[in-house]
């Protein structure tokens, strides 16, 4: 068996890369449990976001102090009143709403509020005169492209109501175009079919351990990619170095303790078989509904000499969701009322910043227009196009 300080470091590896399908509802309806009251729903919420949140060092929310407001507020509801059911979750909206974590969402299994769900991110960011819903670019940026251009569409495969969707080709025969509104490459990758998926992504990496001459530039477009599976940041990302990236570190929580974390610990991305450290301009795209692992592939991004981030600031959601019997944080359910959703480990950039809850700005940020694109026009994209030059 292996070290435990080994074993330390291959999690907290494991914890920076890793993304889950964030914001999907638990299907699971339960009914009443009469073994409980509110009382007991709020006293082991209380207590499991006591132990499990991973941003208690630097969220604004004052814990105690909710507790002593909402502990009588809890005590007067009925476990078995509808109407209870549905003001108990004005209460969990009230006591979360500052909540740093963007990742953070309660999820209602309790019959009466099962339709129910909570994000104080997304309640934030809707209120942003900026804000925009995820986005399918791949509509319109297909005219900006050569013909021969390849689209792969998963409709069994769907998120924010659109399919996954991964497009690649060449601009002016001189700029290799990819984009992918999921990271779920690798699975896609190395299935057991010939999928016109599969056939995009093997033709793109071949192209890329391959780049011709006339290629003078790569974009990686991550825009509405609300993230994914770990593997994919170094599948995709590790085609453009030949050795290990250092871009940050990770935190997780060593005891129960409000403050109990384990030191800050080195977090890479690794180089694929047959990557070539690429000297021409490197280019990510990003939007306001980039999260998780587009995050990260961004911030990489910005560390290349070539690397450029052009579109709008990201989601801000860059501390990992990981499964709950890996790390004594993050995620944790109560029985037959509420599943919650948490990030496990804190991560922060190599300048030493913390990007949860703010978002990683572009080096040249470019607004969304949904009238340009209505128009067939991606402003965003013409930028990164007109950043490589001739």
């Amino acid at each position: 068996m292996r070290n435990c300080n080994c074993i330390i470091k291959i999690l907290a590896f494991v914890a920076v890369l890793s993304l889950c399908d964030s914001c999907k509802k638990d299907t699971l309806l339960v009914t009443n449990n009469p073994a409980l009251t509110f009382d007991d729903i709020f006293e082991t919420f209380w207590n499991k976001m006591n132990q499990n949140y991973v941003y208690w060092d630097t969220d604004s929310t004052d814990w105690d102090k909710i507790y002593l407001i909402y502990k009588p507020k809890f005590a007067n509801l009925s476990l078995g009143n509808d109407s209870d059911a549905i003001k108990s979750v004005q209460y969990f909206t009230e006591m979360t709403k500052g909540l740093r974590d963007s990742h953070y969402q309660i999820n209602f299994l309790n019959s009466a509020i099962a339709h129910s769900f909570i994000n104080p991110a997304f309640n934030k960011k809707q209120l942003s005169a900026q804000f925009h819903y995820p986005y399918p670019y791949y509509k319109v940026d297909t005219a900006y492209l050569d013909k021969g251009f390849q689209l792969g569409l998963d409709y069994g495969n769907i998120s924010n109501n659109l399919p996954f969707a991964v497009l690649s080709g060449t601009i002016d025969k001189r700029i290799l175009y990819f984009s992918c509104n999921q990271f779920a490459l690798v699975k896609y990758y190395q299935a057991n079919t010939n999928s016109i998926i599969q056939r995009i992504l093997k033709d793109l990496v071949s192209q890329l351990n391959n780049l011709p001459d006339y290629i003078k530039g790569v974009i990686i477009d991550v825009r509405s990619n609300q993230g994914g599976d770990v593997a994919d940041l170094n599948f995709l990302f590790g085609q453009f170095i030949n050795k290990r990236l250092h871009f940050g570190y990770t935190q997780s929580k060593s005891g129960n303790g409000r403050l109990d974390f384990t030191p800050w610990i080195e977090a890479y991305i690794y180089p694929q078989a047959n990557a070539k450290n690429l000297a021409i301009p490197i280019i990510t795209l990003t939007d306001n509904v980039s999260a998780s692992l587009s995050e990260a592939f961004a911030m990489a991004t910005h560390l290349l000499p070539n690397g450029i981030v052009v579109g709008e600031r990201t989601w801000g959601a860059t501390g990992p969701l990981i499964k709950q019997d890996v790390f004594n944080a993050g995620a944790f359910t109560i029985p037959g009322f509420l599943a919650v959703q948490s990030s496990s480990v804190k991560f922060k950039y190599l300048d030493g910043k913390s990007y949860e809850g703010v978002g990683f700005s572009p080096d040249y940020p470019i607004p969304f227009s949904l009238q340009l694109l209505n128009q067939h026009k991606d402003i965003q994209l013409e930028k990164a196009i007109n950043l490589i030059g001739p």
